[in-house]
This record gives C-alpha cells, sequence and structure tokens, in this order.
C-alpha cells in the first residue's frame, strides 16, 4: 500500500496547479510539414583534397521490356524488390562532385541543367541552387571535367536562359568523346533515335561559349594535378573516368561505368538500354570493379544514392556496394 505522506501531498497539489495554468493545447502544438528537402550536399576529404557532393536530384523512369534489353523486367522489378525499392520505378540520381584542391574549385560534371529544375518541378536541375547552398559560388569555379556527353552530365553548362552556368571555368573534355559527337559522319550514321538526339543537343550545349572556353584532353594522363584520366568506354564511345589521389589516399571517381548500383552492380551482365555499346560497356564494367574490390578503392558513382561514396565487394554473381558511412566531420 503507498503512504501518503505531507510532502508527497503538497508535491502533487503543486503540480496540479502548475498544470491548471497551462493553455489545454501547449502540449498539442501543431507544426506546420516542412512539405521540402534539406538543401543536398556532403562533404569528405581524400587527402588534402576536399570535395562536396551536391546533388542534382534524381529521376524516376518506368521499368519498361525495353529498360534492360537482354533480361525481362519481371527480373528487373524483383532485383528492384530484393533491394527494397519500388517495383516498376527506375530511380536515378546525380550527383556532381567538387573538388577544392587549395588551390582551384573543379567541378566534375554538371547535371541536368537550370532548365530542368522547372521542368521536372524541382526533381532534377538542383545543383547550382545545392552549390550555393554548400557555400559554393558558381562564378568561383575553376575548372568543369567533363567525364562524357550525355545530358545529364553536360546540360548544367548553360542556365535556364542560355548563358554561361560557370562563366569563369575552363571546361575540360576527353578528346575521344568530343572527337565522336561532333562528327558529322557519326551523326548521320546514328543507329538509334536516342544517339541521334543526343548528338543535337550535344551540338546545342558544345557551341558558342562553351565551345571557346573548351580544351580537350586524352585517357591515361593527368588531367589537373591528382587527377587522372581513365579510358572507360561502353557507355558512350568516349567515356571516362577519374581516379583522384592526395598522399596516400585514391578515389575512383566513375561517372557512368554502373548507373544505380542495385541493377547494374549487383548484375554487371545487364545492357541498360542508355549504353551505346552494351557489350564493351559489359567488359568495361566487370574490369573496373574488380579492381574496386580487389584494391578495396572508394569509388565515386554518379548515379549512386546520395551522397554516392562507397567501396564494392564481388559476390558469387557480380558485385555488392557498401556505402561509406556518414561522418559528422570532414
Amino acid at each position: 500500500m503507498m503512504e501518503l505522506t505531507r510532502r508527497s501531498a503538497l508535491t502533487g497539489a503543486a503540480l496540479a496547479t502548475t498544470a491548471g495554468l497551462l493553455p489545454a493545447s501547449s502540449a498539442r502544438a501543431a507544426v506546420p510539414a516542412a512539405a521540402a528537402q534539406a538543401p543536398g550536399f556532403y562533404r569528405y576529404k581524400v587527402g588534402s583534397i576536399e570535395i562536396t557532393v551536391a546533388t542534382d536530384g534524381a529521376n524516376r523512369l518506368p521499368i519498361t521490356d525495353e529498360f534492360v534489353i537482354n533480361v525481362k523486367k519481371e527480373e528487373v522489378n524483383a532485383a528492384l524488390a530484393e533491394a527494397f525499392m519500388e517495383p516498376g520505378v527506375f530511380v536515378g540520381p546525380y550527383n556532381p562532385i567538387v573538388l577544392n584542391t587549395g588551390s582551384k574549385l573543379v567541378l566534375v560534371d554538371t547535371g541536368t541543367g537550370e532548365a530542368a529544375f522547372k521542368a521536372s518541378k524541382g526533381q532534377t536541375g538542383q545543383l547550382l541552387t545545392n552549390l550555393a547552398a554548400a557555400g559554393i559560388d558558381a562564378t568561383a569555379i575553376d575548372t568543369v571535367l567533363i567525364s562524357h556527353y550525355h545530358g545529364d552530365h553536360i546540360n548544367g553548362l548553360l542556365r535556364a536562359d542560355g548563358a554561361l552556368a560557370f562563366p569563369n571555368a575552363e571546361i575540360l573534355v576527353p578528346a575521344k568523346e568530343h572527337a565522336y559527337w561532333l562528327d558529322d559522319g557519326e551523326m548521320s550514321r546514328s543507329p538509334t533515335k536516342r544517339i541521334a538526339d543526343n548528338h543535337k543537343n550535344v551540338r546545342r550545349v558544345i557551341s558558342g561559349e562553351v565551345l571557346k572556353r573548351l580544351r580537350t584532353y586524352e585517357w591515361d594522363k593527368e588531367v589537373l594535378p591528382g587527377v587522372t584520366a581513365v579510358g572507360t568506354p561502353g557507355h558512350t564511345p568516349g567515356h571516362t573516368s577519374h581516379v583522384v589521389t592526395s598522399g596516400a589516399s585514391k578515389i575512383y571517381v566513375q561517372a557512368d561505368v554502373t548507373h544505380a548500383p542495385f541493377l547494374f552492380a549487383r548484375h554487371p551482365g545487364w545492357h541498360a538500354f542508355y549504353d551505346h555499346d552494351p557489350v564493351l560497356a559489359e567488359t568495361t564494367r566487370r574490369k573496373v570493379y574488380d579492381m574496386l574490390s580487389a584494391e578495396r578503392m572508394t569509388v565515386q558513382g554518379f548515379h549512386y544514392p546520395f551522397p554516392s561514396v562507397a567501396h564494392v565487394e564481388k559476390t558469387a554473381t557480380g558485385y555488392r556496394e557498401i556505402p561509406m558511412p556518414w561522418s559528422p566531420v570532414i
């Protein structure tokens, strides 16, 4: 039996009195829903180089019979379900990065562009907004380093009105990629409408003021101090990845060697409809991912889930991505 003492009686009376003074709704105050994500940027270091991942958003595409050209859509949907993703829908993130070397700010790929923000109702085209949120002024970018000429990697060179998005930057592009997409003969021989349309988009973006600031680079050479270009063809003819090295640390910036890893790293033999040469793309993918898993090298994947930094391990059927743990400090 509980004993009621004078002290407990007085304490209870005081609490009851205080409770009576509080508004009835104070414990249930309504808070409006935010209805928006926080700015999408994340930082980490490779040696002395600071890397900022600034998302451009994510696209949603339906899974059709043509999405993976050598696999039935039922298998693709089963793989999505296994990865706790929504079957029937492919969510493709876009994650450009900025390298701060201490003397230069280098943007690697540009996302879908400012015009895409309005067209997609904010789903994509977020790069400039997220760079600003990260404290990076677009006018301060010294160099834009392009991996290949697909629209989600070059369209962000231009603002919605056609002006330069990075007006003070030199634009570095792979020589083989540039030669292919600006060749009129290759354009006339386009094997698919998708490739023909990309030729037209390249001519729209890689022209005028962009072309004046453009310089090509070769594979297997240091493009910038600490940044070496690596040929990874297949996704496009001149598709290029980059190894960023500082001291004993390095990271493999893979661009589109794979797209979303829960499909195309775990199933490296799957041929996505957007690979220019699917067979060569698979050969490249397996070669790169064998190396990444053997060397335990960190990989930055443009289409990996934000912030798109991971390691990969080899499995019996392919490779599995292991996201790097979030760090509260740089």
